[in-house]
């Protein structure tokens, strides 16, 4: 996406004002988990956590008055039920506790003022010729399925260690690298026992530090935008391995709504918090169709180098820029290996038949239409990834965890079907050679939730290209 574009269409007060508040904590309300249920047609709690990845116990725990929002599969469960956390909170059931004296102080000493906007990347260089002068070494945090490790992998990168908690993903990465170093671990007790007890002869210098960890509201905006303003977050334990490691640079993606998440809040103490640590930071929503993508898939992309490489080397980092063409479906679903995939219920196949390629519901005739989308037929919006049929002739939208949800269908062009599971990793730009273990529903998972493999590469290729200057720079 062009900067222009993006500065069209992004609708963010560009000033964030950050107060102090009190923690709140919040217990997810079974009720409204149970209409979201409805909604998507979830008849059961153990259908629910299988959807999840995760066991019935722990979605009961989770729902349960103990809900933990530090160690919790709360961000799992939203994804799966496609809401954002506030959307199943019980309000009701607010527990507040003081963090200070913090009414002695008037308002116009508790407001600090941020401009996120400053920090947004302007600067972009060709990447395609660039090669790294040597291997340089990454150790990734949230590594998932290795949408993003293999990018950087293909970009030049040797990964030292990969850390990952879900098991079929680690299952995923041990299967296609048997030689990486992947812990099967949760990111917190990482933390807390320090990443470099986890790696073999770890180097006292790493070129980078990647991962994708999760988006969430932190429970207060501090007045100092420190770290422990983080608290509470997964987000505070990667910042936590970065202090820890101080590696030249570091590399962090997320959703594209962490830009306005919050109001804006959430990556203010993002960038405040890096800042902190010894980074000079940029961010960039990137979209995946820019860098041979065949998907339309948007990301913001924190980078950091160390303050002082760039006082010494006067360096500068700029993104990736876009290859200037864009991939279809009919360009990379090309003699796909054959493999499983999801089903449509025999209704709602009768229902996709009558969608023409690059269609969705309001081509329906409209009896059939209002019978599909219930009440939302007459709600505002357009909801056009409901009933959508894809086009051989265009990318593919955002695929998501779970090819039949009927909030954003992602049809066949031509077969009234899902992608099959390679289909899928196809779409994602991975290798045909790259397996994913465990079930059909988990490898639909572990796909959906990656970087895509070739975006992934791209950006790869711009931190290459800093680190190549510093490397120069330094053997002078």
């Amino acid at each position: 996406m062009s900067t222009s574009s993006y500065n069209n269409h992004i609708k963010v007060k560009k000033i964030i004002k950050l107060r102090w508040r009190v923690i709140k904590l919040y217990n997810i309300s079974k009720e409204k988990v149970r209409i979201h249920m409805k909604r998507l047609g979830i008849t059961t709690q153990k259908e629910l956590a299988e959807k999840m990845g995760i066991s019935k116990n722990q979605l009961s725990m989770l729902l349960s008055p103990r809900f933990n929002p530090i160690k919790s599969n709360a961000l799992k469960l939203c994804e799966t039920l496609g809401v954002a956390l506030e959307d199943i909170i019980d309000n009701s059931e607010q527990l507040s506790f003081d963090l200070g004296d913090i009414d002695a102080v008037n308002d116009s000493e508790k407001e600090d003022t941020f401009n996120v906007f400053d920090y947004e990347g302007h600067d972009f260089v060709e990447v395609r010729g660039i090669t790294p002068d040597k291997p340089y070494t990454v150790v990734e945090l949230f590594a998932g399925a290795g949408g993003l490790a293999l990018g950087l992998e293909m970009a030049g990168f040797h990964s030292l260690g990969l850390v990952e908690i879900d098991k079929y993903a680690c299952q995923t990465l041990r299967k296609n690298r048997p030689n990486w170093n992947v812990i099967e671990k949760d990111i917190i007790d990482v933390a807390e026992q320090g990443i470099k007890n986890f790696i073999d002869n770890c180097p006292d210098e790493i070129d980078l530090l990647s991962g994708g960890y999760p988006c969430q509201a932190f429970s207060y905006a501090g007045k100092k935008l420190g770290l422990n303003d983080a608290r509470g977050t997964l987000f505070y334990y990667y910042a936590k391995i970065l202090e820890e490691l101080r590696p030249k640079m570091f590399l962090a993606e997320n959703v594209k709504g962490l830009v306005n998440h919050d109001n804006g809040r959430t990556l203010a103490t993002m960038l405040s918090v890096f800042m902190d640590i010894g980074y000079k930071v940029q961010w960039k929503v990137l979209n995946a169709v820019d860098y041979d993508v065949a998907q339309k898939r948007e990301r913001i992309f924190i980078i950091g180098i160390r303050n002082d490489l760039v006082e010494k080397y006067n360096i500068s980092y700029s993104f990736p820029q876009s290859y200037g063409y864009v991939l279809t479906l009919r360009d990379v679903l090309q003699n796909v290996p054959p493999s499983e995939g999801a089903k449509y219920p025999e209704e709602k196949r009768k229902v996709l038949e009558l969608v023409p390629p690059g269609g969705y519901w309001r081509d329906l005739p409209e009896e059939i239409a209002k019978q599909y989308m219930g009440k939302s037929y007459y709600s505002g919006g357009g909801r056009t990834g409901m009933a959508r049929r894809l086009s051989w002739d265009e990318p593919c939208l955002t695929l998501t965890c779970s090819p039949a949800q009927k909030q954003t269908e992602r049809c066949h062009p031509e077969e009234t079907r899902p992608f099959t599971v390679r289909e899928y990793a196809r779409i994602q730009s991975f290798p045909d050679e790259w397996m994913f273990e465990g079930s059909m529903n988990n490898a639909y998972k572990q796909i959906g939730n990656a970087v895509p493999v070739n975006m992934a590469k791209a950006v790869g290729l711009s931190i290459v290209n800093v680190l190549n200057k510093i490397n120069r720079e330094g053997d002078v």
